[in-house]
Parts: structure tokens; C-alpha cells; sequence
């Protein structure tokens, strides 16, 4: 030490060379490692020569207390898997990650919301339960494969194992800033030399530059959000966010706005403020280094979503595999790409293989024939012999039983099976029949005993796990095994008896999945003695059923293997046999005595040759991982069976033990010897107690499985001389099936030990995994096959599965069968390799084929653990699986990560796992997802249940707390991009139609011209000559009644009183506001009668009326923008509006929004002058302008559509006729007044066709959603009209109430149309579940239909009262996608259904037309609709006279064909088809689809996709999906969800959203946004606002919970 203290090292210095002891120590660094990193750091202070460092490394001891040193030793020892380790691998993966040191990849890190994080962090410093032991290791089962062992165990500080001492756990709290583990320098977290490099270039390559990386959640700033105002605002119908671009915000906070990151009109992101409460500065609590780099508004500087987004798209840029170039034909020309083989992968090259034979079984003359015999012979001429001790949690002997005690009590548990359940004449219980086995792992005598019992008695003992609660992972797949078992009855002990769940009364519930179950205490004390004269049959071994073992697939479903007594005696006198056993030896078994290796050794074989069995538990393991070894040496025993996870503990743990000799040992049996993960345990094992009297020969892997038993055993010999046989087998070979010894590129190898030779009396050979049984080449890796007597037989009551395992005939390559004999499936995959030794490289269970080469989860999970012992994962706790996507596998790692780690360190260690697993494996990780500690489905012995893991993770249900995805790195076989040919021209289309007799796609609807009708209303060409002649002819008929939100009437209005109030309104503007005629006037009311009527005072006054929506009273700062830019686009003279309004203009709140004083003249219209104009104005000219329709598209786009007095007049006849209005009629409406059809049906089609309208402001819905449907009943009207927002209300909020709507007398049988007024294609699903909703209150399906209107025309189809039903046809999406139409029948793959929008109107014509060309298309062709009508607007109104842009929307002209007319383009595509059903004239009916506009729909891999279509297979995902828009961002596909439950579930939703876009729409999702409800806009008609959302996200305003970028 003196050389240390002379040198004045820093404290930090030695804090770090204490610690890098203790890694060396542990194991944890390689010397070499150590040397480099402790040269490094005394660097500046030795001026030694290198070689000194080594010499002293070893004198040197921690700088610590010899207590806590010891405790830290243990404790992150405890964490290492050992059975993964090797030296070779780890430093094969540095290597690796080293290498992609010079790619610079830079993975943007995901966005998390602070209180996710935070959630995640704290549990960091909540004291785990402490026990008083909780200075052990945690220990838990960690073998990899095994299912009933799972994934790969380890154990975490829960109440019954803690792991953290008391004062560790405070002195973390309070030095938290200190300790490597949150430390967030990226080098001390880095690991290793190179790997914390990389970690260094990884932070460096960040937005940043400054640091590490610096977690980046979005903060909820205080000016966000529309969702809360408090009232649900986005989903309101009336005030919906037709939002604009509003100016920045002039908020403190603001001090430098964002960049401008979109190319987009808008001159500002949008920005929604909230009222502020109060304006005193918050702090809020930084944490990693986020205060190093936030901009003013504090958002990290590389948070910025625009940023993360472009170091996407470059890191997505770098080369990645080589293409491919075959393709598959999916059931249509959509390609798919197919792994083409790779020219140079090696293939197999050997001859083709024997089978091997093992040694004769020799006939030894005392071995008994059945092991029942065996039974009664040491239980009647030894019965003092000892058969087992068990031990007790303190591993004191608890119980020995003799094999006199074995054999009385087996008799009696036999005899009361058979006689003493049932009566006499119906015994529940005969022989033959299967009975359950329910032990606890620390009670083999009792199983034992009942085991036997069961055997004497004929009757099948089917042992299982306990199961503890009523939800066990992996228990109601047990309960169909007993079920299909016919298992009625259940043996258990008093303890176990007594701890199983119990129902209110006492008695035992039936458990999930399981049969009614008599359950049976197996005590002495509780059964009767049997008679004198009664007395077992013992019979010689035969084929019937000796016991049924449980297997678990790797599906999770639970099979049962049947075991003759036959097999088992066989199978007994081999393992007898191979190991040499004696009688009277002492074994300790640390094995699971229920099944498998140790139910074998332990319970079986040691009866036949009356050995002494030690029973260690696993609780005794869990508290003291040495007591194995001590047993060995306190008995002298001659065997062990352990698995490479109890030397593995046993290593970490015999530091502190001084007298262990293990001499007496001749055998060590590793029971998992087929994880090739197990060479590494063994070898540690065997370095650090060969001074302890361990013998190199003793340590014996064996393989084994539940169809063949055990398959090769290594036997143990007194020849040290003969080592073990080793493979070091290239990587790259064995995803090939191919064996080749050590590549050139080292890195890549995986070392396998041989598990012994064939069995005594078996044949074994290699067949190929897939297909044919064909015998493999002698290099090749494939399935080992044995052909014994001591094999399973079949599963239980699976015939077919049967057959596939056990009934195997392998061939050669002639087809020819190698023997009469079947042979049985192992399910391990191996080769034989020189002197007849069994090498296994895996299991059928972990393999997973990725694009055609073969990968085993054990290998990956040891490449994972590899990646330098990061303290930020569970060691023993990592699940490997593969779920498929898009016809290939895809790998998905899942990990429980550490509660004291770091957002950052866990996102570093993810990307290095995944570098080290492409370098290593040559594949790709599809998900890596780490969860919270101890969330994972462990199975009994506490392992993690991998198929469990599974199907959470497939069904959304594993919450984690951190994903990285990789899609456009895994996903190789998406089809090629489209390539767009050249265009055919328009006269070729038109032939080629012609040709083929297919008619041009035109259609019609009535010619108005042709109508004879009393239409009174037509010899007017003004609506305010109409209505002044209403007010003549019929001045008291009602036209306007107005619903209160209770449903009663607030207002109505007459002809006369209309005509009269419009008067006044004309007055005021000519007196009060020096109106010309021709002025613009914006009338800002809410909807009502008010804007009714100043709607027509504009007209007699001359004026051109513009109806606004009014701001939001609650959310001033983001809906009046709005309002004032109509106002000014517009070039409205004076703003009309009512009191409360004009009040609201003039606010503080709206000055802080916009500039008050340039508001042109604001009139107030509550106070009206007495008198009437002079006279009413007469426009001149029909042409003239009547009023502007102003509204936002979905796009965002501000468009005035001039609206002349013709278009105006003929839109009204139009719908008069199509809906037979007539004075008479009550139309009840439910829409928005201030644009499109719902301003038309609202203000002007009562007044030209005389019906009474019965208005209903949909903002009254949200206080009552059944306003709407209760006016409708109670005025008993026929026609409705309502929008999509409308009907959604209505469903989600009235569908648990129909009943009770019922009782009040609600009836809608006489609703003849219900229609909604959308410019969309119509959602068939919302208005399907809104008839069948209210079927059962008298609506007829028939009644509800769509309209569809734009832009140019506003309502070019709606559902009339006469002619056909909407019809619904069913189209393939993928043909779709590439511009075509191709019909399909309901309910095939890839089918999307298309509703019809109504019936053309009266008047309209449309033509589809190709949007390039503009030729005309045939029938059933996707183009753009165009129409031609008397109703068309007559052009866009707009400030900065750009009409040359958009002046072909209303005038274009077709490019062939009839050049002369004059069309409209909608700017939607769709097509038209001509159906079977015939219109009132008796035509044919044309129906007219509508897909979708042109605006929304995204260019993506030269394919044009409809939003709407990827969304609704998004929502599909998951049940806590409520929402969701997608929208295209420089190439990247951008989702965004809106997830209704805890924040929690958030991040399950990125794998989901990834597959479905992937496995529906051939398409990588590159952003997954998790939002909260209500984020995403919806404008009045209910359509999303996807570009708001956009810009929204691109300005950091959306304030996610989640966002996650897909590499």
C-alpha cells in the first residue's frame, strides 16, 4: 500500500481504481482490461513503465472496509450469469463494438415525459423489503431454455430475497450524485476501453455536442394545449380547432422561438396557450445534465423533434445489408422480396452420417423386473437403509426416510386411492387412470411416497407445479393438460394442502383452465390402514403407462409425455449403467425431483440400486448457495446432479469458505449440459476447486429432453488422461447448419463441450430440423433422433402430434428408412462428432430463422450479457424470442432493467447490445425492450416463462419502460418502390376503353331542366325575393325553431318575422356602417337565429355576408387568430355580431391575442333600429356575388369560395327536389352553420323550399349527448342531417343508455333519411355501429347515409328519399396504392370497404379524370373527380390575387375526348361503377365511391397511401389506442396515438403500431408518438387537422408522453 500513499492521487482517482479491484475481482474486467483502464488512470501520476503495472496489480487490496468491500463482492457478483460467460465472447463482442466505434452510428434517443421517467427512477430509492439474509446474492433459476426453469432467472431485492443492505441503501439515497451507477459521465458507464468509447462518440454525435447524452423528455410547458381549457375542447363540435397560423405568443417564457423547421406556409408553429394562473418563474428539477443545454422555453437543445428526426434520416442513410433480388408473388403483384441464398455461405460437405450405436445394456442378473419390485425388495431386507434426507431452510436434515418407511407408506397411499375415494361400487379411482401430483419443491419424501403409491396402486401419477394463485403464468395451460388427462383427483401434503388459495367457505377454487379436482392429503396420519390380506400387485415391467412428465412448448401450451414402465425400468438400469451406480451410494441432488434429470436420478434409478438420496431445495439454494457443496463434503457423497447455475452460485459464493473438499466426488452431473452456455460454468468451476479435491474426469455434462429421456450422458472414467471433447464452431457456420471449426474472423465462435456418448442400448442419429427426416452429412447440424426402449412414448392425447415426434423413420439421401424401428425427436440440435461424442448446439425450442439462416436464443442472450457487465440490466433476467412480421421472424430481446439505472445508460447499453448482436450474429434485433425490475412472468423456480413474455409482449401488455425498434434495419423484404411508368396518353386510355367495351366512368343526376314541379320558389332568381314573397303569402308559418341544450325551444322564427328583423339589419348597415352595396360583411354569431337573420339583412342590403365561427370564450388565444384573419382575407367592411360576442372582441384576452384596433367597425345587432330601410336592394345581375364560404381544409389551408345568387338558387333546388322538401316538412339539422352543405341547410334551404327547420347547435350535445336524437323523436321527423362529430357523440356517449332512451319514449321508426354532411370518404364503420346502436330504438339501417361536397361544389351527392340504397363494395387496398380499382369479395385479405356517398344530385354531372393527364377513365378506374353544375362555386376569393394557382380547380377542361365543357376538380380521387339497381327513371345507377383527397394522401415507396386507411389499422392494435393521424415527415412515416389509460402502457403500443403499418401496409414506421387524449386537432366536421399536428410536433408543442424513433 505504501507505494499507493506516497503518490498524492486525487480522491476521485482511487474511488476508481478501488473499483476496478473489485470488477477485476469479480471477474468483471479481463486482466487485460484492467490493466489498460488502470494504466490509463495513474497515467499522469506513475512514471513507471508499463510492465510494473501488472506486477502490481495482484498485492494490491481495495480501498475499502473488508466488510463493505465483501458485501459490494456480493452483491454485483451475484449479478453475473456465469453459465454465459466467456472470456473469449466478451472480449470477441468489445472487439465488435470497438469495430463500430469508427461507423459513428447516432441513435437519436426516444423523448420520454418527465413523469414516466421520474416513475421509473424513484423506485430506485424505496428500501426493498429487507430480510434478515439480505446480504446474500440474489438468487433465483436461471437456465436459459428451459421453460419450466425460464428464460433465464436472477434474482432482484423483493421482500423475500432482498439484496441490498439497510445502510447501502440510505448511503445510496444521499451520495446518489457518487456512485458509478448514476453517475452520467459516459465514460465510467461506459464499461470497458472500447466500449466507453463508443459510448463517447455516441454522445458526441449528438444535436447537442455537449456531453453525454442527455435524456431529452419534452417539459409540459405551460402555454399547452387545447386539452386543457377544462372542457374538452377537441372534441367539441362546435368550437373545433379550425385552427390557422395564430402570431407567437407573447409569453415570458417565450424568449426564443423555435427555429422554423417545416417547409410549410405557415410563417409560425402553431402555439396554444393556456390561461396562465400565475406567472412566477417555476424551476423545475433537471436531472442527467439536461440544464447544460435548454433553450430559453426550456426544452433541451436536442430534444428538438426536428433535430432527432434528421439524425434519424441520416443514421437510416449508412449502407445497410447487401439487396436482394428475388421476389414472391403475395396473391398479387405486390412483391414481397425473398431471401436469395447467399452464393458463398458454406455448405455442408461431409459424407453423409451413420447412425451411432451405444453400448450393449448389459443384463445384470439381480436387477428387479419392475421398479416396484425394487421397492419391496430393499423395503422388506433393508428396511433401516436410508432412501432420502431432506433438509430444512437452514439446511439442517429435516427428515430421513428409510426404505422401510418408503415401502409401508406407499402401500397405504395405494390402497386408499383404490378403495377409500368414491363408494365400493363406484371407486373415483381405477388403475389406468391419471391423478394430479401437487408437491412443493421442499417436500420430496411426500412426493416420493405418493409417487410410488401411485405406481403400486396402476394408477398414472401426472406431477405438477403448485400453483399459487389462481393466474400463475403458465398454470391454465397445466389445467387443459389435467383436463385432457381426465385427471380427477390431485395427491398433495398437509403444508401444501393447507397453502393453497381458499374460497370464502374454505374450500379450494377451481384454478383458471383447471377440471373440478378432489384434492387428497397423502399423510399417514390421514388414510386408513389397509387389511391384512390386502396386498399390491407387483407385476414385471409392461407397456402400460408408468407416469405422465409435463413438458412446456416453446408456445406456452403444455404437453404431456407418457412413460411406460418399460421405458422407465430401461431407462433406469442405462443411467445405472453409464454412471455406475452402487448400491448404498450417496447422491445429492439439487434438481427439481418432479421431472426431468433430477426426477430421474433422484427419485427413480436411486430406488432401483437403494442409494441414499440428499434432497437439497431451492429455498435452501436461495439462501445459501454452498449448501450443495457442503453436503458433498458433510456425507462424502459420491454424485451430485446440479444444472451450471448452482456451480455458478456456488462460485460466487465459496470465497468465505475454508474446509471444502470435494475428493469424494466421482460424478458431477450437469443436468444442462445441452445449453452450450454451460462449458463456461463448468470450466470456472472446475479452476477454482481443483485445489479443493475436484477432479477434471468428475464433471459429467448429459443431454436431455422430456420425449427421450436422457439422450447422451459423459461418463465419468478414472482416465484423467482423455480431456473432454471442445468445439470452437464459427457462428457464421452454424446459421447455416454447418459445422466449421473457428473462422478466420474470431470473433464470432461458439465453444461447445461434449455431453458424452449414446446411451447403453440406444441408436442415435442426426436428421434435418425441417421437412423429411433425412439423415444429415457428417458436418451438418440438425435434430437428434434416438431409437431406445427408454424413450417417451407419445403425448398424451395427441395422436397426430405423436406421430411427428415419436414415430420418426430418418432416411438416407436415397429415401430409403435406416431401420424398421422408429425413432423419437429430442428436440436438441447437435452433431455427432469424432469417437462417437454428442455435441448439442441448441435447442429446437430457442431456434429462431431469420431470412433463411438459423439463430439460437441462448446465443443471443450470451452476445447481450457480453456487452460489457453494465450495471443497468439483471444478468439472469433476459427473454429471447421471435415473433413473425411480415413473413419472416423477427428477434425481440426483452431485459429487466436495473431501478438505480439512468434513461441514458439503459438507451446506451440497448444500442451497444444491439451493435454487438449485428456483428456478432450477422442479424438484425427487431425490439429491444427493457421492463421495470421483477415485472417479468417468472416460472415456479423462478426463471423468466418465455412464451409468457411472449404473448405479453404481443398482445401489449409488458409495460416497458424503455423500447428501441429497428425495423429499417431488420426488415429486408418489404417489395421494391414502385417504379412510375410513363404515363399513358389520354387518347390510348380512351381507345384502349373503347376496345375493351368498357364506358367512359360519367354519371348524372336528374336533369333539372326536365322536372315539371309546382316549384313556386323558381320564378325567383334571388333568395331574398323568396323571401319576401314567403312573408307575403305565408307570414305566420314557421320556418326556424332553435333547441335549447334541454330540448326545449328557445327561439323560432316566421316568414314575417325573419323579412321584418332582416329589415332592421339592412337599416343598420346602410345608417350605422355606410355600407356600399357589394360590401363585405363578416357575421361572427354563434349558431343561432341571430346569424340567420343577418345573413338575409346582408342581402337586402346588398351586402356580401361571410359567416364566422366566434372565438372560444375559454381558449381566446388560439381560436380569435383565427377569426381575424377571415376577417382580413375576406376584406370585410364591418364585423356583425351579438353583445356578449362584441364584448368578448373587445377583452383584455384578445388584445393579448391580437391587435384590437385594426378591427374594422364592429356592429352590435341586439340593438336594432326601429325603422326599415328606404328600399330593399335588387342585385342587377343573378351572377353577382351572394355570399363567401370561408373554411380550413384539413390541410390548413384558409379558402373563400365565391358563391354567386344563380349557384346559390340552383344548390337549393337541388336538394329541395332530391329531398322532397316541401312547407310542410320538418328537417331537424345538427351541423355548424359557417361553411360547406351545413351553412346551406342551416340558413338558406328553409326559406327557399318553405319546410321548418328544427335547429340544434351541436355544442349542446356535449352537456346532453341525446338532445339530437330526442328532438328527431319528439318532432317526429322524417329527415336529419348531422356531422360525423355529431354521430360519434352520440354512439360513444349514449351506447349503455338505449334502454333507458327507450322508457322515454324515444322512437326514430320514422326517420326516412339520416345523413351526414362530410367532405370524406364515408366512415362505414362509425356509421354502421351507429344503426345497429340504435336499431332497437325503430332507425332503420336503411335511413343513414353520407353526403359528399368540397370545395369547388359543396354538396355534389346526397341520399335522397327516392332511388337505391347506398351500396358498399369491397376493394383490394394494395391495388389501391398503386392507383387502381380492383373489386374483391367481403372478407378477403387486404380488403378495404367503400360505402357509396349518397345520390348524385340533381343537376350534377361528374367525370372521373386522371389528375396528371387530365383524360377521361373508364368504369371502376381510381381518378379524380370532376363536376360540372349549375351549383359550382364560381372561383376562390383570396387577398393576394394567386388565383392563377388553383384557377383550374372550377374551370379545367378534359385533355380529350368532349374538350369543350367546363368541370370542377374536387380534388378527391374516386370512381365511379355502374350497378345493378335501377334510379327513379329507370336507368342503371351510377354509384360514386370517393377514396380519398389528393391533398392528404402520401407519396410513400412511389405508392400513394390514404391516411386514413394506415390509421385505422393502427387503432385496431390495441384497446387503448382512442386515436390516431399519421402524417409523412422527409420521407419517415410520423404516427401519432392517442392512448386512453396509464402512461405506463404507453411505450407497449410501439411495437404494435410497427407491426400492424408493417404487416398491413408494407411500411416502416420512423416516429411512434404517444400522446395524451385530445392532442390530436379535429376541425368542425370532425376531420383531423394532420398538418396542425405536424407542425405541432415538429415545434415541440405537443407535449407527448412517448416518442420513440424506429431505426
Amino acid at each position: 500500500m505504501a507505494d499507493r500513499d506516497a503518490l498524492p492521487l486525487p480522491l476521485e482517482v482511487r474511488a476508481r481504481l478501488a473499483e476496478l479491484e473489485l470488477e477485476l475481482s469479480e471477474g468483471d474486467i479481463t486482466q487485460k482490461g484492467y490493466e489498460k483502464k488502470r494504466s490509463k488512470l495513474l497515467g499522469a501520476y506513475l512514471p513507471h513503465p508499463p510492465g510494473l503495472e501488472a506486477s502490481m496489480a495482484h498485492e494490491r487490496r481495495p480501498l475499502m472496509a473488508p466488510s463493505a468491500s465483501r458485501y459490494h463482492r456480493r452483491r454485483s457478483s451475484g449479478t453475473r450469469d456465469e453459465r454465459y460467460r466467456s472470456d473469449v465472447h466478451t472480449e470477441a463482442v468489445q472487439a465488435a463494438l470497438a469495430k463500430h466505434k469508427e461507423r459513428k452510428m447516432a441513435v437519436p434517443m426516444p423523448s420520454k415525459r418527465r413523469s414516466l421517467v421520474v416513475q421509473t427512477s424513484m423506485d430506485a430509492y424505496t428500501p426493498p423489503g429487507l430480510s434478515p439474509l439480505s446480504y446474500l446474492p440474489p438468487l433465483t433459476d436461471t437456465s436459459s431454455g428451459s421453460e419450466e426453469e425460464g428464460g433465464q432467472g436472477e434474482g432482484t431485492p423483493t421482500s423475500s430475497q432482498g439484496s441490498i443492505s439497510m445502510e447501502h441503501w440510505i448511503t445510496r439515497a444521499i451520495h446518489q450524485g457518487s456512485t458509478t451507477s448514476s453517475s452520467s459521465s459516459s465514460t465510467q458507464s461506459g464499461g470497458s476501453g472500447a466500449a466507453g468509447r463508443l459510448a463517447d462518440v455516441l454522445a458526441q454525435t449528438h444535436v447537442g455536442k455537449s456531453g453525454p447524452i442527455a435524456h431529452l423528455s419534452l417539459k409540459r410547458k405551460t402555454m399547452l394545449g387545447v386539452a386543457e381549457n377544462g372542457n374538452s375542447l377537441r372534441r367539441s363540435c362546435e368550437f373545433g380547432s379550425d385552427l390557422l397560423w395564430p402570431p407567437p405568443l407573447e409569453s415570458e417564457e417565450n424568449h426564443s422561438a423555435p427555429p422554423d423547421v417545416t417547409t410549410y406556409t405557415s410563417e409560425h408553429p402553431v402555439q396554444v396557450e393556456r390561461p396562465q394562473v400565475s406567472t412566477v418563474p417555476r424551476t423545475t428539477p433537471k436531472y442527467g445534465n439536461a440544464e447544460l443545454m435548454e433553450t430559453g422555453d426550456g426544452v433541451p437543445v436536442s430534444s428538438r423533434v426536428s433535430a432527432k428526426i434528421q439524425q434519424l434520416v441520416n443514421t437510416l442513410k449508412q449502407p445497410r445489408r447487401p439487396p436482394l433480388r428475388e421476389f414472391f408473388v403475395d396473391d398479387f403483384e405486390e412483391l414481397l422480396e425473398v431471401q436469395q441464398p447467399d452464393p458463398n455461405q458454406p455448405r455442408p460437405e461431409g459424407s453423409q452420417m451413420v447412425a451411432i450405436r451405444g453400448e450393449p445394456l448389459g443384463v445384470v442378473t439381480n436387477w428387479p423386473p419392475s421398479l416396484e419390485a425394487a421397492l419391496q425388495r430393499w423395503g422388506t431386507i433393508s428396511p433401516k437403509a436410508p432412501c432420502l434426507t431432506t433438509m430444512d431452510t437452514n439446511g439442517k436434515p429435516l427428515y430421513v426416510l428409510t426404505y422401510g418407511k418408503l415401502w409401508s407408506r406407499s402401500i397405504k397411499v395405494a390402497y386408499n386411492i383404490l378403495h377409500k375415494l368414491g363408494t365400493k361400487q363406484e371407486p373415483m379411482v381405477r388403475p389406468g387412470d391419471r391423478v394430479a401430483l401437487v408437491f412443493p419443491n421442499n417436500d420430496p419424501a411426500a412426493f416420493m411416497v405418493a409417487f410410488y403409491g401411485c405406481l403400486l396402486a396402476e394408477v398414472v401419477p401426472v406431477p405438477i407445479e403448485v400453483p399459487l394463485t389462481r393466474k400463475d403464468a403458465g398454470s391454465q395451460q397445466i389445467g387443459f393438460l389435467l383436463g385432457s388427462c381426465g385427471v380427477t383427483v390431485a395427491l398433495t401434503s398437509d403444508a401444501c394442502h393447507k397453502g393453497l388459495p381458499k374460497g370464502p367457505t374454505g374450500e379450494i377454487p377451481q384454478f383458471k383452465g383447471w377440471p373440478k379436482l378432489l384434492w387428497f392429503v397423502t399423510e399417514s396420519k390421514h388414510l386408513s390402514k389397509p387389511p391384512r390380506d390386502w396386498f399390491p400387485h407387483i407385476k414385471d415391467a409392461n407397456n402400460d403407462t408408468a407416469y405422465i412428465e409435463y413438458k412446456t412448448c416453446k408456445d406456452g401450451s403444455v404437453l404431456g409425455v407418457t412413460v411406460t414402465r418399460i421405458a422407465l425400468l430401461t431407462h433406469c438400469q442405462a443411467l445405472t449403467q453409464s454412471c455406475g451406480y452402487t448400491e448404498a451410494e450417496i447422491i445429492v441432488n439439487v434438481l427439481d425431483f418432479k421431472k426431468d434429470v433430477g426426477l430421474w436420478h433422484g427419485i427413480l434409478t436411486s430406488v432401483m440400486n437403494m442409494m441414499h438420496v440428499i434432497s437439497i431445495p431451492y429455498s435452501l439454494m436461495k439462501v445459501n448457495p454452498l449448501s450443495w457443496i457442503q453436503k458433498v463434503c458433510q456425507y462424502k457423497a459420491k454424485v451430485a446432479c446440479v444444472k451450471s447455475r448452482d456451480m455458478h452460485w456456488a462460485l460466487v459464493a465459496h470465497r468465505d469458505q475454508r474446509d471444502v473438499n470435494l475428493s469424494s466426488l466421482r460424478m458431477l452431473v450437469v443436468a444442462d449440459g445441452s445449453n452450450p452456455w454451460s462449458i463456461s460454468s463448468c470450466d470456472a468451476f472446475l479452476n477454482v476447486f481443483q485445489s479443493k479435491g475436484l477432479r477434471p474426469e468428475v464433471i459429467c455434462p448429459c443431454a436431455s429432453s422430456a420425449e427421450a429421456l436422457t439422450v447422451a450422458i459423459r461418463r465419468p472414467t478414472d482416465d484423467s488422461n482423455q480431456p473432454p471433447g471442445r468445439g470452437v464452431l464459427s457462428m457464421q457456420g452454424l446459421s447455416y447448419g454447418v459445422i466449421r471449426v473457428d473462422s478466420e474472423e474470431r470473433l464470432s465462435v461458439l465453444t461447445v463441450q461434449d455431453v458424452g456418448t449414446v446411451m447403453p442400448g440406444a441408436l442415435m442419429c442426426v436428421v434435418k430440423p425441417e421437412g423429411v427426416p433425412q439423415l444429415c452429412r457428417t458436418d451438418e447440424i440438425g435434430e437428434l433422433c434416438v431409437c431406445s426402449i427408454a424413450t417417451g412414448m407419445s403425448y398424451y392425447g395427441l395422436s397426430g402430434m405423436t406421430k411427428n415426434t415419436f414415430e420418426v423413420f430418418p432416411m438416407t439421401s436415397s429415401g430409403a428408412p435406416i431401420s424398421e424401428y422408429p425413432f423419437t425427436r429430442t428436440g436438441l440440435l447437435g452433431f455427432i462428432g469424432p469417437g462417437g461424442l454428442v455435441f448439442v448446439s441448441g435447442k429446437m425450442d430457442g431456434l429462431m430463422v431469420v431470412s433463411g439462416r438459423r439463430h439460437n436464443a441462448d446465443d443471443i442472450v450470451a452476445t447481450a450479457l457480453a456487452v460489457e457487465p453494465m450495471k443497468f440490466v439483471y444478468r439472469g433476467r433476459i427473454a429471447v424470442f421471435s415473433v413473425t412480421v411480415l413473413h419472416d421472424e423477427r428477434i425481440v430481446v426483452v431485459a429487466e432493467q436495473r431501478p438505480d439505472s439512468t434513461e441514458e445508460d439503459s438507451f446506451q447499453w440497448m444500442s451497444r447490445v444491439l451493435q454487438a448482436i449485428d456483428s456478432i450474429h450477422n442479424v438484425g434485433v427487431f425490439c429491444l425492450a427493457l421492463v421495470p425490475a421483477n415485472t417479468l412472468p417468472k416460472t415456479p423456480l423462478g426463471g423468466i416463462h418465455l412464451s409468457e413474455t411472449k404473448q405479453l409482449f404481443l398482445e401489449g401488455s409488458l409495460h416497458p419502460c424503455n423500447v428501441l425498434m429497428c425495423p429499417h434495419t431488420c426488415v429486408t423484404n418489404l417489395p421494391k418502390p414502385r417504379q412510375k411508368q410513363p404515363e399513358i396518353g389520354p387518347a390510348s386510355v380512351m381507345v384502349g376503353n373503347l376496345v375493351s367495351g368498357k364506358r367512359i366512368a360519367q354519371a348524372s343526376g336528374r336533369d333539372l331542366g326536365q322536372i315539371e314541379d309546382n316549384d313556386q320558389a323558381r320564378k325567383f332568381l334571388f333568395l331574398s325575393e323568396v323571401l319576401q314573397w314567403r312573408a307575403q303569402t305565408t307570414p305566420d308559418h314557421v320556418l326556424f325553431t332553435l333547441l335549447s341544450s334541454r330540448g326545449t325551444v328557445l327561439s323560432s322564427l316566421t316568414c314575417l318575422q325573419l323579412h321584418k328583423r332582416a329589415e332592421k339589419i339592412a337599416a343598420m348597415l346602410m345608417e350605422r356602417g355606410h355600407l356600399q352595396d357589394g360590401d363585405h360583411v363578416a357575421l361572427v354569431y354563434p349558431p343561432g337565429i341571430d346569424l340567420i337573420a343577418a345573413f338575409y339583412g346582408c342581402l337586402y342590403a346588398g351586402c356580401v355576408p361571410i359567416t364566422v365561427r366566434p372565438p372560444h370564450p375559454q381558449n381566446i388565444a388560439t381560436t380569435l387568430p383565427t377569426v381575424k384573419m377571415i376577417v382580413e382575407v375576406s376584406r370585410s367592411a364591418c364585423v356583425m355580431t351579438s353583445q356578449v360576442i362584441c364584448k368578448l372582441l373587445k377583452s383584455k384576452e384578445a388584445s393579448a391575442a391580437v391587435d384590437v384596433r385594426s378591427w374594422p367597425p364592429v356592429l352590435d345587432t341586439d340593438d336594432l333600429p326601429k325603422k326599415k330601410p328606404p328600399q330593399l336592394y335588387k342585385p342587377s345581375n343573378p351572377d353577382t356575388l351572394a355570399y363567401l364560404d370561408f373554411s380550413v381544409s384539413t390541410t390548413g389551408m384558409l379558402a373563400g369560395v365565391k358563391m354567386s345568387h344563380t349557384a346559390t338558387s340552383a344548390f337549393c333546388r337541388s336538394i329541395k327536389l332530391q329531398c322532397e322538401l316541401y312547407p310542410s316538412r320538418e328537417v331537424a339539422i345538427c351541423l355548424d352553420p359557417y361553411c360547406g352543405l351545413g351553412f346551406v341547410l342551416w340558413c338558406l334551404c328553409s326559406v327557399y323550399s318553405g319546410h321548418q327547420s328544427i335547429l340544434i347547435p351541436p355544442s349542446e350535445l356535449e352537456v346532453n349527448p341525446a338532445l339530437w336524437l330526442l328532438a328527431v323523436s319528439q318532432f317526429r321527423v322524417r329527415d336529419t342531417f348531422c356531422s360525423y362529430s355529431v354521430m360519434e357523440l352520440c354512439t360513444k356517449g349514449l351506447g349503455l343508455q338505449t334502454e333507458s332512451l327507450k322508457s322515454r319514449g324515444l322512437d326514430l321508426s320514422r326517420v326516412r333519411t339520416c345523413v351526414v354532411v362530410a367532405e370524406e370518404r364515408p366512415r362505414i364503420a362509425l356509421t354502421q355501429s351507429f344503426s345497429k346502436l340504435f336499431k332497437d330504438l325503430g332507425l332503420h339501417p336503411r335511413a343513414v347515409s353520407t353526403s359528399f361536397g368540397c370545395r369547388v361544389n359543396l354538396a355534389i351527392c346526397l341520399q335522397g328519399t327516392s332511388g337505391p340504397d347506398p351500396t358498399t363494395v369491397f376493394v383490394d387496398m394494395r391495388a389501391l396504392r398503386h392507383d387502381r380499382v380492383r373489386l374483391v369479395e367481403r372478407g378477403s385479405p387486404h380488403s378495404l370497404p367503400l360505402m357509396e356517398s349518397g345520390k348524385i344530385l340533381p343537376g350534377v354531372r361528374i367525370i372521373i379524370a386522371n389528375p396528371e393527364t387530365k383524360g377521361p377513365l373508364g368504369d371502376s378506374h381510381l381518378g379524380e373527380i370532376w363536376v360540372h353544375c349549375g351549383h359550382n362555386g364560381s372561383g376562390y376569393f383570396t387577398v393576394y390575387g394567386d388565383e392563377a394557382l388553383q384557377s383550374d380547380h372550377f374551370n379545367s377542361h378534359l385533355s380529350f375526348g368532349d374538350t369543350q365543357t367546363v368541370w370542377a376538380r374536387t380534388g378527391y380521387l374516386g370512381f365511379l361503377r355502374r350497378t345493378e339497381l335501377t334510379d327513379a327513371s329507370g336507368e342503371r345507377h351510377d354509384a360514386l365511391y370517393v377514396v380519398g383527397a389528393l391533398d392528404e394522401a402520401m407519396e410513400l415507396r412511389g405508392m400513394r397511401y390514404h391516411p386514413i386507411d394506415i390509421e385505422t389499422s393502427v387503432i385496431r392494435t390495441h384497446k387503448s389506442i382512442m386515436e390516431c393521424a399519421v402524417f409523412p415527415w422527409t420521407n419517415l412515416l410520423v404516427v401519432v396515438v392517442e392512448l386512453e389509460g396509464s402512461e405506463q402502457e404507453a411505450l407497449d403500443l410501439v411495437p404494435l403500431v410497427t407491426n400492424a403499418v408493417l404487416e398491413e401496409h408494407y411500411l416502416i414506421v420512423g416516429v411512434v408518438v404517444v400522446v395524451d387524449i385530445g392532442v390530436i386537432p379535429i376541425n368542425s366536421r370532425g376531420e383531423k387537422q394532420r398538418m396542425h399536428l405536424r407542425d405541432g410536433f415538429l415545434a415541440d408543442q405537443l407535449d407527448p408522453i412517448y416518442v420513440a424513433y424506429n431505426m
